[in-house]
């Protein structure tokens, strides 16, 4: 008798909010009994409303009861359990808010165990049974409870849709299959199915693959650090050795130096924990995207799977290369040898050798360079401001627009540190290093787009753009194009423009040429070592009514 009653009793003896066995019941004026430190919390989350409820029957009561301990209900849940029984068997795990419920139940409704996709059901362990006992149940297919069964039946048929329209990317019912989708790419679900599992798992490889390879770049990373590392310190202890020997005048410069290598220093290291972050922000998104998918792949209802298969987004690009290349040999070494270089050079150290020191610690780079933009798009990112130097400018060229224009003009103008010789050319204020991009808009029958260094000759017939080995330039004369460079003259055929595009990779030791209309054209390119910060420089043909502008970009 006493286990006829347990059922009965146990339900009696559960808290409706935990659904477990009363712990220390206490009771309501209203008559029903929870756990204490349930009815607690619950009415902790009323405190500010000041009103306070039963979760059963919503009676409100004000103020807060004062619970004791229901000392009967107490004993009778203590000699339930000596029965053994502590906790509802499977068939009284009731549903709550979060679970799939029993269909089939009456009143308090059971979780359910399984969904059968051909009953469209829910089923708890008890009206279950059937399925396992009945062969009129052989064929049915159950899988893990859903809340989604209705999404298998086709809106306009009312029948289980078990086909898939791959011309319309939807599941369908047979019915749909020889009326609306009738000349349409059909297949079953199952299929369908199949298939789409494959392509999972190949997405799925492909993810495994990437993270394996992000997993070596960031190893690769991990030990350039701490190269980069080594070879800096190494770098600071070697200068502070050279400039020692070097005097007391030197002492400042010497702290200058070791200033811009820890810069450097703490710069590039950044830059590759950057790139390390991106790169455990993109294995955290694979991970995601992992789980994802290996939870859809365990999905066994086809329409279901289907339905979130079509949902998935595409496998966003990679935001980097396959594999991370370094510079081992590109750390602070050069450095070294340009302090010890100047060892003996007191006098023109403050000058001119500076700028060695000052650009052998920003060629410092442990990633490899970044390829030549294809895009003007993408040329345009390094786009440089380029302002002409007054101080340059030959006698018989006239600047304007802000000297970002110049023109060729027989009244002369006297600047110092000009151009003296017969070739009227002018130099920009800004020193060019890293990567540089600009264009020059010119008018007139002849006119040199140049880069050069600063030391160039400014008179006779060595200044001229090309025509030694300090500068690089593209001369357009009589519709023909040259590339010079230390005297040797190079023809460039091509579509010739108004526009000269120039794009200058100092550490790369690359330097462009492109001529701009609606596309850009490639005219030429060098590729060579770049020893010395570059200026810009443009040089005209004695023709009045000649210019060249050097133009601002977006």
């Amino acid at each position: 008798m006493a286990q006829q009653r347990n059922p009965l009793e146990r339900e009696q003896l559960c808290c409706s909010i935990c659904l477990d066995l009363l712990k220390d019941p206490g009771s309501l004026h209203c008559g029903h009994s929870y756990c204490m430190n349930c009815i607690k919390n619950h009415w902790d989350k009323e405190d500010e409303k000041r009103i306070y409820s039963c979760p059963q029957c919503r009676k409100t009561f004000t103020p807060r009861p004062e619970l004791m301990k229901n000392t009967i209900l107490a004993d009778l849940v203590e000699e339930l359990k000596k029965t053994g029984l502590h906790a509802a068997p499977a068939h009284h795990c009731y549903a709550g808010a979060e679970d799939v419920a029993c269909d089939v139940c009456t009143g308090r409704k059971c979780k359910a165990l399984k969904s059968c996709l051909v009953c469209l059901v829910s089923y708890c362990e008890e009206h279950l049974q059937p399925h396992y006992l009945s062969p009129a149940f052989k064929m049915h297919k159950l899988v893990e409870p859903s809340k989604n069964l209705q999404e298998n039946i086709c809106p306009r048929h009312n029948e289980v849709m078990k086909m898939f329209c791959r011309t319309d990317q939807q599941c369908i019912c047979y019915l749909c299959s020889v009326d609306e989708h009738k000349d349409h790419d059909t297949v079953t679900a199952a299929a369908e199915s199949t298939q789409k599992q494959r392509e999972l798992d190949l997405s799925r490889e492909e993810v495994q693959q990437r993270l394996q390879d992000i997993d070596k770049d960031m190893k690769v990373l991990q030990q350039e650090v701490e190269a980069l590392t080594l070879s800096a310190d190494k770098a600071v202890k070697d200068t502070n050795k050279t400039f020692t020997e070097m005097m007391r005048l030197l002492q400042k410069r010497n702290s200058d130096v070791e200033q811009q290598i820890r810069s450097k220093l703490e710069t590039e290291v950044s830059r590759v924990k950057d790139l390390q972050e991106k790169l455990q922000q993109e294995i955290t998104e694979l991970k995601k995207r992992e789980a994802k998918l290996k939870q859809l792949s365990l999905t066994h209802d086809h329409n279901q799977f289907l339905l979130n298969y079509c949902s998935l987004s595409a496998l966003s690009p990679s935001t980097h290369s396959s594999t991370i290349n370094v510079r081992p040999l590109g750390h602070f070494e050069n450095v070294t040898a340009a302090v010890a270089k100047v060892r003996g050079q007191l006098q023109n150290f403050l000058t001119e050798t500076w700028t060695n020191i000052s650009l052998a610690v920003a060629e410092v780079d442990v990633l490899l360079t970044e390829p030549e933009p294809k895009t003007r798009a993408e040329f345009l990112r390094y786009s440089q401001e380029i302002t002409l130097d007054p101080n340059t400018v030959n006698t018989r060229l006239l600047l304007s627009e802000g000297n970002r224009k110049v023109s060729f003009t027989k009244h002369p103008f006297h600047h110092t540190d000009r151009f003296t010789g017969i070739y009227p050319q002018v130099l920009s204020k800004e020193c060019l290093t890293g990567r540089c991009y600009w264009e020059v808009e010119w008018r007139g029958k002849e006119v040199c787009v140049a880069v050069t260094y600063t030391d160039i000759s400014r008179s006779a017939h060595e200044c001229k753009f090309g025509y030694n080995d300090k500068s690089w330039s593209l001369y357009y004369w009589r519709n023909n194009c040259e590339f010079v460079h230390n005297s040797i003259q190079t023809y460039v055929s091509g579509d010739l423009s108004s526009r000269v595009g120039v794009y200058l990779d100092h550490r790369a030791g690359l330097l462009s040429f492109y001529s701009i209309s609606d596309t850009m054209t490639l005219l030429h390119r060098v590729q060579t070592t770049f020893t010395q910060p570059l200026y810009a420089g443009v040089q005209f043909y004695p023709h009045f009514g000649s210019t060249a502008e050097f133009c601002k970009l977006k």
